[in-house]
């Protein structure tokens, strides 16, 4: 499950990184294909966002997420925490016209890649990279805002 979709409009400086670029992600989130999963996000401070999704399937909650983002010095980081799992840090890689890549090269998680990409005023794309049992994979989520 992925969680925590932004957006960064154009191309951005590390001294420019800021959480209240993330503003609009704030409020509610549904999926629009596959297994029903939606996501609520607060508004930023100016050193934290928080998230949090389920997946329902045939009304049972099959799936959760703890998300935050997070500003540390220069930097942001997408925090990641499924199904209660420990945490574990995407550093913000890359930014510019309506995406950006979250990566860890720590080694520590399956999911080495997260992109997020803003699709029109309402919708938003998610693209999760990783390696599990030796082999790649890739996940692909499209989201509505709710209203």
């Amino acid at each position: 499950m992925v969680a925590g979709v932004l957006l960064l409009c154009g191309a951005v400086r590390a001294q420019e990184r800021e959480l209240s670029a993330f503003e609009w992600l704030a409020g509610g989130w549904q999926s629009t294909e596959g297994p029903a999963t939606e996501e609520r996000w607060t508004s930023p401070s100016s050193n934290l966002m928080l998230g949090v999704s389920r997946t329902v399937t045939d009304g049972r909650t099959v799936g959760f997420e703890f998300m935050r983002l997070e500003k540390r010095g220069a930097d942001i980081y997408y925090i990641p925490q499924p199904n209660g799992r420990p945490p574990v840090d995407f550093k913000l890689t890359s930014a510019t016209d309506g995406s950006f890549v979250f990566e860890n090269a720590s080694g520590v998680d399956r999911v080495h890649r997260i992109e997020y990409r803003r699709e029109g005023n309402d919708g938003l794309y998610a693209r999760i990279e990783g390696v599990q049992n030796g082999k790649p994979f890739l996940l692909e989520y499209h989201y509505r805002r709710q209203h």
